[in-house]
């Protein structure tokens, strides 16, 4: 593993309480402002890790910092450059992986089941502005879920969709 980032000794009392890990994967995120909203929203819904995925921004950098209002210095982060790399490694630690997309096989957030007993923690995919999870990356996934649109448009900002899965993931992880 590579060297994880964070600024606050503090983080690591919050860790030590946590029965699962818990982590949120950035690949390829275009936008800052998107990675600073995604460092917040993760601090809110207890996040132990981010990994910000091949060219995704990495602190410190003033779009991402007037985003995360502070977050990407106490929240543990680490970059690394490949998603299948990474992925297989979270797999032999015992993590279950769950992607945000919507797709044929995807499960409804709302409904889906949180199987942490057998695992270690589960890692969260959320996909590119554009492209979303690609298909190989689906294929590694233990589940893939989406969040139900209502209106015109298909889909959500992405660090609003990551928001919206933490929040579901974070109240069965921590109930």
């Amino acid at each position: 593993m590579q060297e994880t980032h964070c600024q606050s000794g503090s983080f690591l009392l919050y860790i030590a309480d946590m029965k699962k890990e818990f982590y949120l994967i950035l690949p390829n995120i275009r936008s800052c402002h998107n990675v600073g909203a995604m460092f917040r929203n993760a601090d809110a819904f207890g996040v132990t890790k981010l990994f910000l995925v091949g060219w995704t921004a990495q602190p410190p950098k003033p779009q991402i910092d007037k985003v995360s209002l502070g977050a990407e210095t106490w929240m543990p982060w680490e970059h690394r450059e490949s998603l299948e790399e990474l992925l297989h490694e979270l797999t032999q630690a015992g993590m279950s992986l769950v992607a945000l997309e919507q797709s044929e096989k995807s499960i409804d957030i709302g409904t889906w089941t949180l199987d942490t007993r057998a695992r270690k923690g589960v890692a969260l995919i959320v996909g590119n502005e554009v492209h979303g999870v690609a298909l190989e990356i689906l294929a590694l996934c233990d589940d893939i879920v989406h969040i139900p649109m209502y209106g015109q448009k298909e889909s959500l900002n992405v660090s609003v969709a990551a928001g919206v899965a933490m929040w579901e993931v974070s109240k069965r992880f921590h109930a």
